[in-house]
């Protein structure tokens, strides 16, 4: 199946640090390939992305897992026998050995008509990310790096653990790759953050926000975050200037269109996380970005 990814995606090469705002492939590139599977991720890093964005939870047994949703849902996975869901089953419920058996690669988004499906792809570990970067034989593997969210639910607490063992067990895994330079931890939730810093302080740590905040970068500097990630909608160039003095950069989510990638550069924007890593490459090529 990646021999076949390979047709399917163009190979373009990209620099360390471009130009002009880096690309965070959303969940790998979700407008290609289904969500947080090492192909996705794969077709990040052939697409030229300088950032791979993506989720993380943890099953009952302790492994750091790529997953969105905090369930194994219907939409995306199928169950070991290749037959479709009744329920989605929370991830917490599950031992690793238990969650690799379901296929969550077997069934396009039709919320993504580019989605190609590559059935047989498992929920990977955060692990196994790393491992697959580490053997990538893209140019930009070499210098790729990753923006992970700790995925947590204050009103459902059972179904993550505790912000700190949350943040341990991330911090951990990053530490055994050696990728602290490297990678930064996202999350809505600021608890996982301060105890991330806590832990490694050389990991930078990104606050995400979904609505307009009033003086959000007093609360930023207050958690001690290196970078905002503000719902694109929110961004105006008066927002980016004032975080960007205050020494944070400003990474929004999730643009897809032509239109808005223009508009978040034209705020000034230092990186822009998309489904469509490599379309947006293409766009600042175009634009001598990059």
């Amino acid at each position: 199946m990646r021999i076949l990814l390979s047709f399917l995606f163009l190979a373009v090469s990209a620099p360390a640090w471009a130009a002009g705002p880096l690309v965070h492939g959303h969940r790998g590139s979700r407008g290609t390939v289904p969500e947080n599977t090492l192909a996705a991720f794969e077709a990040a890093l052939m697409g030229g992305a300088d950032v791979l964005e993506f989720d993380l939870g943890v099953t009952k047994d302790g492994a750091v897992i790529v997953s969105h949703e905090p369930k194994v849902t219907p939409e995306r996975c199928l169950d070991a026998e290749g037959n479709k869901l009744e329920k989605a089953v929370p991830i917490r419920s599950l031992t690793l050995a238990e969650l690799k058996k379901y296929d969550c690669g077997a069934q396009a988004n039709p919320k993504f008509p580019q989605q190609i499906a590559v059935p047989g792809e498992r929920m990977p570990t955060l692990d196994e990310v790393f491992e697959m970067v580490k053997k990538s034989p893209y140019e930009g593997a070499a210098s790729v790096q990753f923006n992970i969210e700790t995925k947590s639910f204050p009103a459902e607490p059972e179904l993550t653990p505790a912000p700190a063992e949350f943040a341990r067990l991330v911090v951990e895994t990053v530490k055994k790759h050696g990728m602290e330079k490297r990678t930064m931890v996202q999350s809505f939730d600021v608890r996982t953050l301060k105890a991330v810093k806590k832990l490694a302080p050389e990991i930078r740590t990104s606050q995400l926000t979904y609505e307009e905040l009033l003086d959000i970068v007093p609360a930023l500097k207050a958690a001690k975050t290196d970078i905002w990630s503000p719902n694109y909608k929110w961004i105006t160039p008066e927002a980016v200037k004032e975080a960007q003095a205050a020494g944070l950069q400003v990474a929004p989510w999730t643009i897809n269109t032509p239109k808005e990638w223009d508009m978040a550069i034209a705020a000034g924007v230092d990186a822009i996380i998309t489904d469509y890593p490599a379309d947006l490459v293409e766009h600042l090529k175009a634009k001598k970005l990059r």
